[in-house]
């Protein structure tokens, strides 16, 4: 029994060193989707901030100047920001699923080294793929690698339709997989301004839409990825919540056996005390 004991006793311990664990990185993953959340207004300002520089500056070029081309019969790609760590529950799974139903001819840019990993084992081969930021400070990098990447495909392979897949954490605290076009740049969506005041320019005005439209799809990457930091550190603090959880339900389980073998080591006990008094009171034949 003592033996038993001493067994339940190490369980108990590694059962608290496990609790430890998951206190720690649900921590972590609290701050950093604080910290995602926190700038994403700023990155909802500064897309919004290029939104009225293009249509302020499509204002100067003609009506067909800056028109958006059909892409429905051209090749096609898929952004996807999937996770970079495991113990996030499904989040990933989220934005394969939708991966798998794409055409196999699309090329697909996968961010997450976990999301790679699952998309190698689902049968998907990215064109490019690169580990999700881990620092909210590095989304801005992340971007610039991935436009980069994206500017290559499209000059070598003449990729002209892009969409991006993402997930999201809702007001409720619900995380949804979201998807955008991001190629051609559709400028119907950019409203001309209502006042007959010209901007001034240095640039040629196709010149300033092209470079502008860039800066846009820059910051649409940017909202992206940091809509995926924070989603995916949200998902594993709700996985984490959840294993913390299951442990204090088995610390109490585990407690509640030890306190039952102590019990009946201290029964044992009293029996064996009580059974040599009446040996000893015994008259001696």
């Amino acid at each position: 029994m003592a033996e038993r004991q001493a067994d339940l006793a190490a369980q108990i311990e590694s059962v608290h060193q496990l609790d430890s664990v998951v206190t720690a990185m649900r921590g972590i993953a609290v701050s950093r989707a604080q910290k995602g959340h926190s700038l994403l207004p700023g990155i909802e300002a500064y897309a919004a901030v290029v939104s009225r520089a293009i249509g302020q500056a499509l204002s100067l070029v003609p009506s067909d100047g800056a028109a958006a081309t059909d892409g429905s019969a051209a090749r096609r790609g898929l952004i996807l920001f999937g996770a970079e760590q495991g113990f996030a529950g499904a989040f990933s799974d989220r934005v394969l699923a939708v991966a798998r139903q794409e055409p196999p001819e699309t090329s697909l840019f996968v961010v997450g080294a976990r999301a790679a990993s699952l998309a190698a084992e689902r049968g998907l081969k990215p064109v490019w793929q690169a580990s999700m930021a881990t620092r909210a400070e590095a989304i801005p990098d992340l971007a610039n690698r991935l436009t980069e990447a994206l500017y290559d495909r499209v000059a070598r392979t003449g990729l002209a339709r892009v969409d991006v897949l993402f997930c999201r954490v809702t007001g409720a605290g619900g995380i949804v997989a979201d998807r955008h076009s991001l190629l051609p740049v559709d400028f119907s969506r950019f409203p001309r301004p209502s006042g007959e005041r010209r901007p001034l320019v240095n640039l040629p005005p196709g010149r300033l839409v092209e470079r502008l439209a860039a800066e846009y799809l820059y910051a649409q990457l940017v909202r992206a990825a940091m809509h995926a930091f924070e989603a995916e550190n949200e998902a594993r603090m709700l996985a984490m919540s959840a294993a913390r959880s299951n442990i204090e339900d088995k610390l109490q389980d585990l407690t509640q056996r030890e306190r039952q073998l102590r019990q009946q080591e201290i029964t044992a006990e009293i029996i064996e005390l009580a059974t040599g008094a009446e040996a000893s009171a015994a008259p001696r034949r």
